[in-house]
């Protein structure tokens, strides 16, 4: 932060200092739970859900209240979903997960494939759930009809290439503050990650567990420790991947997005290596790899590039391709090879085949209501200097560090400059006080939560193990490796030594044998 600080005119510097907020007293930990147990215990009906795609699982709805500080007050009620324990004779108890975003959806994940496999399975009985403010717990609206998001949302260019580009986006983030607010006011003050930690409470008392058994990863990590520092008696074990360094995300938020950029920058890097390794038959743009991905952005940067010919030609943006060059970056089975795949077809242009990269574009977007629901809840937990009209300089910095990715980052959450602040959300003290330390896992080359965070989280909490994977992608999960030392520590509560590593099973761009 101390780089980030010095890039920056002196007038930013004063915003980003003035605006740092004091810890939260260490009783405001016990108040929190004070709020939730004042709440009534949700009764959870479990039913067959009836949603395609969700036939295997159980259904039912948690009553939470909307407002902690009204326990009794107005209900807002989350879909919750089960995977029951397959050996229910020598079940342990409920093993909760949760996805990233924030705006992901747990049941949406669940119709992807099981909530858990293998002992975990047998073991738990494996509860996840749409948190408030998305999908089927309340989405959270900012606009007044589908149409009018539609419209929003296909006309905003983010990241902006140009100065007419940034006016505009910041006119958009205005409008999107306004909006929220306007269209969903009684939400829009209630959705922290406190207040998903006290849902996340009501729910263990509502499945009869005396203590949480918890695993998440990337900002659901982030849940975990909110959890961990609100109700630390609580806890039975946190298993988190992915890691949300706390301090950064919700003190030094600008800070946080600096060095989430540069970990990108360096996960770009590692690509490029890997591809030229594993040569052109594998990887199409192998050789000067980085130079071509920057001639292919400059290029995008000064206009559109039609991919294809006539009718079937497909038209991208430099707003279009820069968030799904950072996305493919996540996942090394698929996305590394796909992202190789737009490279070689952008350079191509007009002689390449729309086909497979308009493919690759439509399987990889967002979900609309995923980035209302994005944008609200980061707004919520975020800390920003209140000057919209300060992120074209900002912009300058960290393109001055990170040019692939910098301004990526920076522009996704410019809307948080309008937001009115929460004073609900928490900013520590973060310290786990749990019988059981956490176990943390995360990839050394992950291109969204670098190492440097889990490292950072870990002395954040204190009472943590860290493993790190010597691999890359947003999932560190998946291994030999991980899937045992997870199965040990969430059924036995056996950490693994001090400075345990792990390797993965399977190196970017070699083939993955079929299971």
């Amino acid at each position: 932060m101390v780089i980030f600080r010095r890039a920056l005119p002196g007038f930013l510097v004063l915003l980003l200092l003035g605006t740092a907020a004091p810890a939260a007293a260490a009783a405001e930990r016990s108040a929190a739970a004070v709020r939730a147990d004042a709440a009534s215990t949700p009764v959870l009906d479990w039913g067959p859900c009836r949603e395609p795609g969700l036939e295997r699982y159980q259904c039912a709805v948690a009553e939470v209240p909307l407002d902690y500080a009204r326990p009794q007050g107005k209900r807002l009620p989350l879909a919750v979903i089960r995977q029951p324990a397959a050996d229910p004779a020598r079940r342990i108890g409920t093993l909760f997960t949760a996805v990233g975003g924030p705006g992901g959806s747990g049941l949406d994940a669940a119709k992807q494939g099981l909530l858990a496999e293998g002992e975990l399975a047998r073991r738990f009985d494996v509860v996840s759930f749409d948190q408030r403010g998305i999908g089927r717990s309340r989405q959270v609206r900012c606009f007044g009809s589908p149409a009018e998001q539609e419209r929003f949302w296909a006309s905003t260019a983010l990241p902006p290439a140009n100065p007419a580009e940034e006016r505009l986006a910041e006119q958009r983030g205005r409008e999107l503050a306004r909006g929220c607010a306007a269209h969903d006011p009684e939400l829009i003050g209630h959705l922290t990650t406190a207040d998903a930690a006290s849902d996340l409470d009501l729910l263990r008392r509502a499945v009869g567990d005396r203590k949480t058994t918890f695993s998440g990863g990337s900002y659901a990590s982030y849940l975990g420790e909110v959890y961990g520092a609100l109700f630390p008696g609580r806890v039975r074990a946190l298993q988190l991947n992915a890691m949300i360094d706390p301090v950064g995300y919700t003190s030094d938020t600008l800070g946080m997005l600096w060095r989430r950029s540069a970990g990108t920058e360096e996960v770009l890097r590692e690509f490029a290596r890997l591809c030229t390794e594993a040569g052109a038959a594998r990887c199409p743009v192998a050789g000067d790899t980085l130079a071509r991905n920057a001639s292919v952005l400059a290029r995008l940067k000064r206009g559109p590039i039609t991919v294809g010919r006539g009718k079937d030609a497909l038209v991208l943006r430099y707003a279009d391709v820069v968030p799904l060059h950072a996305q493919l970056l996540y996942d090394t089975a698929r996305g590394w090879p796909a992202l190789a795949e737009l490279l070689a077809g952008l350079e191509r242009g007009p002689d390449a085949d729309p086909a497979p990269l308009r493919e690759i574009y439509q399987v990889t977007g967002f979900r609309l209501d995923f980035l209302d629901s994005y944008t609200a809840i980061s707004c919520a937990d975020n800390e920003f200097p209140p000057v919209p009209g300060a992120w074209p300089a900002l912009a300058r910095a960290f393109d001055a560090a990170a040019p692939n990715y910098g301004r990526h980052w920076l522009y996704q959450l410019q809307a948080c400059a309008s937001w009115t602040p929460n004073p609900q959300r928490h900013q520590g003290p973060w310290t786990l006080r749990s019988q059981t330390p956490a176990l943390l896992i995360n990839n050394r080359f992950d291109p969204v939560t670098s190492v440097a965070f889990a490292y950072d989280a870990q002395r954040a909490l204190g009472n943590a193990r860290l493993v790190v994977v010597d691999g890359h992608g947003h999932n560190p999960l998946g291994s030999t490796c991980t899937d045992r030392l997870r199965e040990r520590y969430l059924i036995d509560l056996q950490l693994p030594g001090p400075g345990t590593r792990c390797a993965p099973d399977h190196r970017p761009f070699e083939p993955v044998p079929s299971r």
